[in-house]
């Protein structure tokens, strides 16, 4: 299994000629989804769900699908009759070749004041990788391999998210959820991650370069 690294929150895997996208967001490139035979959307927040991104997508091929939540789903129903697919916690399904389980429901607390929309988090094959949306869900009873570490986000500090490696307690953690995280910010988020992270490999990707999973 190969990983792209795309902007912000979405990634490109790549399994046995078939390609499948997680949340291509406004933030993420226009083309994020081409080409992609599956789509799974975490939440209905614009950097994770962009119309115009799954659009793109789904017309250049007819054959893709869509896996997400209620509240995403139906936006794109209708568009899209028989592809798109509503999935809450505890699912299973296959996409694309890819084995899924969802774990998780809400989105992580932003403030007491604004209400909290639903967000699914989505393992591959068994716990290669684990992206959990906006959220620090933990796979319950999953040992996960990578997992894709929202490490700047206005509902978190980097306080829970070394936590939350040291929970979930992976064998790496790559970097999303990244691109409001300006550069001379980075240096500090690595060495305080990379040194209390419990042992995990920690690092990130620049959008548009891979790393091989599993």
């Amino acid at each position: 299994m190969e990983l792209t690294k795309k902007t912000h929150a979405c990634v490109r895997l790549e399994k046995d000629g078939r390609t499948l996208v997680i949340d291509p967001g406004v933030f993420s490139e226009e083309d994020a989804a081409v080409g992609a035979d599956a789509i799974l959307v975490t939440h209905e927040h614009a950097d994770h769900f962009h119309e115009d991104r799954l659009r793109a997508g789904m017309e250049a091929n007819p054959g893709a699908e869509i896996w997400t939540l209620a509240s995403v789903a139906e936006q794109l129903s209708a568009a899209f009759p028989g592809r798109v697919h509503t999935v809450g916690e505890g699912d299973t399904f296959t996409a694309a070749g890819f084995d899924v389980e969802v774990h998780g429901q809400l989105h992580a607390v932003i403030h007491p004041d604004i209400p909290r929309v639903t967000n699914v988090g989505f393992l591959l094959d068994g716990g290669t990788v684990f992206h959990p949306g906006d959220a620090l869900t933990v796979p319950e009873g999953r040992t996960v391999d990578t997992l894709l570490l929202p490490v700047h986000a206005p509902w978190n500090k980097i306080a829970e998210i070394i936590d939350y490696v040291r929970e979930v307690a992976p064998r790496r953690a790559v970097d999303i959820h990244d691109s409001l995280l300006k550069d001379h910010a980075r240096p500090i988020y690595d060495s305080l991650i990379d040194r209390l992270g419990g042992g995990t490999a920690h690092g990130r990707l620049t959008p548009g370069t891979g790393t091989a999973l599993g």
